[in-house]
C-alpha cells in the first residue's frame, strides 16, 4: 500500500517538478539555496501528500504547498548571507552573435519581482504562469475578488520599480 502511494507521489512530482523549480528560482539567489529549497519543498509535499484529497488539481495543491513552504522558510530565516546571484556574474568570454535582449529583460523583471513582499511574489508568479484568478485564489486561499485587487496593486508596484 505504502509502496503504491510512494510510486504515485514520485510520478506526480516528476511530472510537475518544474513548478517547484520555478518557485525556487523566485525565492533564491544561487544553486545551493535553490537545491536546499527544492529539497525542503519536496519533503513538505511528501509529508502532506497522504492528506491530499484530490479536491483540487494536484498542480494547484502543489503550488500551494510549495509557495507556503518557500514563504515560511524565508520568513523564519533571520540570518541571511548576502550572495551574488549566479546570473549576475560577468564572464570573460562572451559570444557576440548571441542576442540576449530577452534574457536581459527577464533578469530585470525577476529583479523587480524579488523586491516585492512574499505574498506579492507568489501572486505575480501564478499570474505569469497563466493561472486564472480562480486558480490563484484557490492556491493562495483568498477570494477571487481579492486576488484581482491584489494583482492590480502588484502591477502598479512593478511599474514603479521598473520605471522610477
Amino acid at each position: 500500500m505504502k509502496n503504491e502511494l510512494e510510486k504515485k507521489f514520485v510520478t506526480l512530482l516528476e511530472t510537475h517538478q518544474n513548478i517547484v523549480h520555478k518557485i525556487c528560482r523566485l525565492y533564491t539567489n544561487n544553486n545551493d539555496a535553490h537545491n536546499d529549497l527544492f529539497q525542503e519543498i519536496t519533503i513538505q509535499l511528501w509529508r502532506a501528500y497522504p492528506k491530499f484529497r484530490g479536491d483540487a488539481k494536484f498542480s494547484t495543491w502543489m503550488y500551494r504547498v510549495a509557495l507556503n513552504t518557500a514563504i515560511t522558510l524565508y520568513r523564519k530565516s533571520k540570518r541571511q548571507v548576502q550572495t551574488q546571484a549566479f546570473d549576475t556574474v560577468q564572464f570573460k568570454i562572451q559570444a557576440h552573435e548571441y542576442d540576449d535582449t530577452e534574457e536581459e529583460q527577464l533578469k530585470i523583471m525577476y529583479s523587480a519581482i524579488k523586491q516585492l513582499n512574499d505574498i506579492d511574489k507568489a501572486l505575480i508568479f501564478l499570474y505569469l504562469e497563466d493561472k486564472s484568478y480562480k486558480e490563484i485564489s484557490d492556491t493562495l486561499g483568498i477570494t477571487e475578488v481579492n486576488a484581482r485587487v491584489k494583482m492590480n496593486r502588484v502591477k502598479t508596484k512593478l511599474k514603479k520599480i521598473l520605471n522610477p
